[in-house]
Parts: C-alpha cells; sequence; structure tokens
C-alpha cells in the first residue's frame, strides 16, 4: 500500500453553483475514495492550484 499518495488522482473543476462556478480541487486515492478536496471555491484557477499546492499537488 502506497502512502504517499503519489498514485492519487488530483482533479480540478468548476463547482456546479449556476450564480457564480468556481474553482474547486479534490484528491482520489486509487481505491476510488476522495482524500482531500478543497474547502472553498475560488475565482481563479491559479488561486485553486495554488490552494492544492499547499495540500500535497505536485505540478508535473
Amino acid at each position: 500500500m502506497d502512502k504517499t499518495g503519489k498514485d492519487d488522482k488530483w482533479e480540478f473543476y468548476r463547482d456546479n453553483n449556476p450564480n457564480k462556478p468556481e474553482w474547486r480541487w479534490r484528491r482520489t486515492a486509487p481505491n476510488g475514495r476522495i482524500v482531500g478536496a478543497s474547502t472553498e471555491g475560488y475565482h481563479n484557477k491559479s488561486d485553486c492550484i495554488d490552494n492544492a499546492i499547499r495540500n500535497g499537488y505536485r505540478e508535473e
């Protein structure tokens, strides 16, 4: 079992708010379980990515 999270999948997406869609991220383990997610939405995708980096995301 990989405890480093290097095989986790990171997803960046726009939420479903029809009035003001915002960027969010989620981290999914290889077994399909969500192991992390943004706690707030971001107007700019770059701000969302910055938050994900602070939470373990590594840009490739």
